[in-house]
């Protein structure tokens, strides 16, 4: 019973720390951009897009698509970034311990 006992407790550690780690994921900036910086994507650690910043030059109405394809491009690089950052904290988390199956991250 007290194994079961020292397990509960490094579980409850462990998810206060993913917590914590959370926390922080929030609060870190990632940036990517496309077009040579004609769309550049702000998001946090998580992964959520903060913000879009489009340069005038590249806003063409005959030519929507364009614009359209860099936005994605930008999102979607910003959103790698923030994984990437995602799984290098989680893996600080992990510590090296040798999980028995691969987190959802």
């Amino acid at each position: 019973m007290a194994d079961f006992m020292k397990i509960l407790q490094q579980a409850q550690e462990m998810q206060g720390k993913f917590a914590k780690v959370q926390e922080e994921l929030a609060q870190q900036t990632v940036t990517a951009s496309a077009g040579g910086g004609m769309v550049t994507v702000e998001a946090n650690g998580q992964g959520t897009v903060r913000s879009i910043r489009i340069d005038p030059s590249v806003v063409n109405p005959t030519d929507v698509e364009m614009l359209e394809d860099l936005v994605l491009v930008a999102v979607t690089e910003a959103q790698k970034k923030a994984q990437e950052v995602q799984q290098a904290e989680m893996g600080k988390l992990a510590g090296g311990m040798s999980l028995p199956f691969k987190l959802p991250f």
